[in-house]
């Protein structure tokens, strides 16, 4: 499940599959919060959301976007807090989470880390097989999380895997490669 976290707008899109197979489309959404409303009553708005979706569809992993700086500081703030809200969501049940940066995942889906949302789009219809970009481009940037970690969170899962496996028989330090 890949989450695009927001105040406003917070992306959600589960996709089904693995590397090297078909990935298909599963549902997707976009929760809505009102600016009207306290933030509190927007987090739990977003948390309700939230959990009623892992709930449903049970996903595997939780891949949620890492928030990063940007000039608006109100903006990083409501991001800041859905995406905490995501990741307790997901860690209540015992769900691996992946945070992947904004152009780790436009450079899975795309080829290109600096792409816009229209190319994002695009490629999230084209992977998935679909008629029409996911509207607004919360959705699809949602989706693109979940098809970023499929790809990509698999493969680190298994050097993370073999690291740890190589740090026990060695006695060698945690996380420290050897050369």
């Amino acid at each position: 499940m890949g989450i695009d976290p927001g105040l406003t707008r917070c992306g959600m899109g589960v996709v089904d599959g693995m590397v090297g197979r078909p990935l298909t489309l599963v549902d997707v959404n976009v929760l809505r919060t009102s600016s009207g409303l306290p933030v509190p009553e927007r987090l739990v708005t977003i948390e309700k959301g939230i959990d009623a979706w892992l709930d449903e569809y049970r996903p595997d992993a939780v891949a949620v976007e890492r928030v990063f700086a940007r000039s608006d500081v109100s903006t990083v703030m409501g991001t800041a807090q859905a995406s905490g809200i995501a990741m307790v969501c997901a860690a209540r049940r015992g769900l691996p989470i992946a945070l992947h940066t904004p152009s780790e995942v436009k450079a899975a889906v795309s080829g290109n880390g600096r792409a816009d949302k229209a190319q994002v789009g695009a490629m999230v219809t084209r992977i998935l097989r679909l008629d029409a970009p996911p509207k607004p481009a919360d959705a699809a940037d949602a989706l693109a999380l979940a098809i970023t970690h499929i790809w990509r969170g698999g493969a680190q899962s298994r050097i993370d895997a073999a690291l740890a496996a190589a740090g026990a028989s060695t006695g060698s330090i945690p996380g420290r490669v050897r050369r």
